[in-house]
């Protein structure tokens, strides 16, 4: 008997780290997670479910599959929350030295990451959002090599001391803002699937 082919959902990224991340999830569940590597229309917002939003529904629109789209801020207390919304910006314009150097002398340096992940499953539908949070601080350096943005700075309260660039993905994937929402998408997707 002939297994039936695993269902895709579709990731619009041009994050290849993002997308391994994700991966990794999908497959601890028989999920088949595909990177849909186009520049989609983005919208300036406060709101990160918003703009993840927006993607997932365009893409949705444009392509003619069922998408995810992802995005992620990192809200530093002493800094009022900057970068926020922001973060992707703020990484490739003053980038992890940038924001050490806005807390030099600073006492409070905790943070948190957040993550939105809205699922669009076709063209005219409205999409869904799942949230993810991770508290921590900020480190005093940068520590580390694997991860991107600003993990080598990002030290998870849940966590073991380590900044998120120390940690593999996998180990990352425990205490993530990323994996928290993906895990909150997939389970309700397992979920939709078996109510089919």
């Amino acid at each position: 008997m002939m297994t039936p082919p695993k269902r895709a959902v579709y990731l619009v990224s041009r994050n290849i780290h993002k997308y391994l991340e994700a991966r990794q999830i999908f497959l601890a569940h028989g999920l088949n997670l595909v990177l849909l590597r186009v520049k989609a229309l983005e919208i300036q917002s406060e709101n990160l479910e918003d703009i993840a939003k927006f993607r997932a529904s365009y893409a949705a629109e444009n392509w003619g599959v069922p998408v995810i789209s992802e995005d992620a801020g990192l809200f530093v207390d002493a800094l009022n929350g900057f970068p926020g919304p922001y973060s992707s910006y703020a990484y490739k314009t003053i980038g992890c030295r940038g924001i050490l150097r806005l807390l030099e002398g600073v006492e409070n340096r905790r943070a948190r990451f957040r993550s939105a992940v809205a699922y669009c499953p076709g063209p005219n539908k409205q999409p869904l959002c799942f949230v993810g949070e991770t508290l921590g601080r900020i480190s005093t350096e940068e520590r580390g090599s694997h991860g991107f943005g600003f993990d080598p700075i990002f030290i998870p309260e849940e966590g073991d001391g380590r900044t998120f660039a120390e940690m593999t993905r996998g180990e990352k994937n425990r205490y993530s803002h990323r994996a928290k929402a993906m895990r909150k998408f997939v389970k309700w997707y397992l979920g939709a699937v078996r109510s089919e």
